[in-house]
């Protein structure tokens, strides 16, 4: 009936079809599939979180949006750690969490370690002990104990007695306990310090209060340069020129008014590849020491080129030697800063990196005597259009015989550059080879000419001067033994 309708009155068909739509019942729902129920996403894996308590020992200012504002004091639990540039979440006395952000690892120190107590300064030579213990806020009696850089000294008190610091070295038994001298030994470095605290060293020497610490500097300009390190020149401003050279012109400066950097401006870039330019900034921010220039940042998208590295505030090691205060120091302290210098080369040696052109122009010094190798690595995308082209841009009187007949360069042939800085160090910054042109440097050298042992300089010394310019390559030390060498050259006091 319902079609003859529709054929009859084909007009009503939509009045038709709703009518049925509303009376047609619901389909009968299908029947459910009995499956396995899904199994249940395995939770994403979260990154290692430390149970270790972590306290601020200087407070810092962020630099970024995602770095931490923190004072001293301001106690932490770490999230992850890469690099210098940690994950963490500042916490309360009660470990409640209060903030979390990227902070400075070099700013921090395990709270349960010794490196909380306020006397503990961590690895330091004793150049940098004796700026810490001098400064004006520090009295009579002030004290800290270190980690001497030495390999085989260990832990060192070293105590500011008038206008001088005293070092004593700390000997350890193999009971495990600690003495500076042999009349009494303690458990505890913490019981050590505290009993000459109270009582006189043999030597007189009473300690009184804790030396007052320095800031250190960051290892980057904020933890997002560590990667990201092309930055755009008007970050950047350029203030009093520090120093010129051949290949580039070096500035003090600041990077978006707020940190302090030495800045570095390639002449003659264009002739430089971009890409093995980049490609080697990439290796060098890689590298980290203590006794290595920090890379910050370059910047090259547009000539001349810039390369941003840490200030050292008293400039080149050249200078420096030839200036009043280079030139009051003793053949000890000489001594000290040539194995900073080994030190450094020795991490490069390890890392399978060369130098080229090792010499004091090229080491820098900052506060308490501190020296950092630089422009490591640079030299060969740099310097090698030029390097044997034109006589008078090869550094004759530092290089190995092979790297200026063949330019063969490797660890070794920085090894024979570092016998020539030895030179320049024990003489205050005396040109090498005096009386001998580039040219006839190179004849008398490779015709088994050395240099005579400077005045004033120990034997030792001299003979190790010697090692580093045998004329086979295979016969100079390591850079490891050139410093274990230097570290054997003197002891501390009180017989350590």
């Amino acid at each position: 009936m319902g079609e003859c309708l529709r054929r009859a009155c084909p007009c009503l068909n939509p009045l038709w079809d709703r009518i049925c739509l509303e009376k047609k019942p619901s389909p009968a729902p299908a029947p459910t599939p009995i499956t396995a129920p899904a199994p249940t996403p395995a939770p994403a894996p979260k990154p290692p979180v430390s149970h270790s308590i972590y306290t601020a020992l200087w407070g810092f200012e962020s630099r970024h949006p995602d770095e931490l504002s923190f004072k001293e004091g301001d106690m932490f639990n770490v999230i992850n750690r890469n690099g210098d540039w940690w994950t963490a979440r500042k916490i309360d006395k009660n470990g409640c969490v209060l903030d979390t952000g990227i902070v400075p690892q070099n700013y921090l120190t395990r709270a349960e370690s010794l490196q909380m107590q306020p006397w503990y300064f961590g690895t330091m030579n004793r150049f940098e002990a004796q700026s810490h213990l001098i400064a004006p806020e520090n009295q009579d009696g002030a004290f800290l104990v270190r980690n001497s850089e030495k390999e085989n000294v260990g832990y060192v008190l070293s105590v500011r007695d008038s206008s001088r610091v005293k070092h004593f070295k700390i000997f350890q038994t193999e009971e495990k306990t600690f003495l500076v001298d042999q009349t009494r030994d303690f458990s505890s470095l913490i019981d050590l310090v505290e009993h000459y605290h109270t009582s006189g060293m043999i030597s007189s020497c009473r300690l009184g209060n804790p030396c007052k610490r320095k800031k250190p500097p960051t290892n980057d300009l904020n933890h997002f340069t560590v990667d990201d390190w092309e930055l755009p020149k008007e970050e950047f401003t350029l203030e009093e020129e520090l120093g010129r050279g051949y290949f580039s012109e070096v500035y003090r400066g600041r990077w978006k008014n707020m940190i302090q950097v030495a800045i570095k401006i390639l002449k003659n870039d264009s002739v430089l590849s971009h890409k093995e330019f980049q490609r080697e900034v990439q290796i060098l921010k890689g590298l980290r020491h203590r006794h290595l220039i920090s890379l910050f940042a370059v910047c090259t998208s547009s000539t001349p080129y810039y390369i941003i590295t840490e200030l050292m505030e008293k400039g080149s090691l050249l200078n420096f030697l030839r200036e009043k205060e280079g030139q009051a120091l003793d053949m000890m302290s000489l001594i000290d800063m040539s194995a900073q210098v080994a030190d450094g080369m020795s991490y490069l040696e390890e890392q399978n990196s060369i130098h080229r052109d090792l010499a004091a122009r090229n080491v820098l010094v900052g506060e308490g005597n501190i020296c950092k190798v630089a422009d490591f690595g640079l030299a060969r995308v740099i310097k090698e259009p030029f390097y044997i082209s034109d006589d008078k841009k090869i550094p004759y009187k530092w290089s190995a015989p092979e790297a200026i007949s063949h330019g063969k360069f490797s660890i070794k042939s920085d090894v024979w550059s570092f016998g020539v800085l030895l030179y320049e160090i024990t003489t205050y910054g005396s040109i090498p080879y005096p009386a001998y042109s580039n040219e006839e440097t190179y004849i008398q050298v490779t015709g088994g000419y050395r240099m005579p042992i400077p005045p004033k300089c120990p034997e030792f010394i001299y003979q190790l001067m010697l090692k580093c310019w045998s004329a086979n390559p295979d016969d100079r030390p390591s850079f490891r033994i050139v410093k274990s060498e230097l570290d054997n050259s003197y002891e501390l006091e009180s017989q350590t």
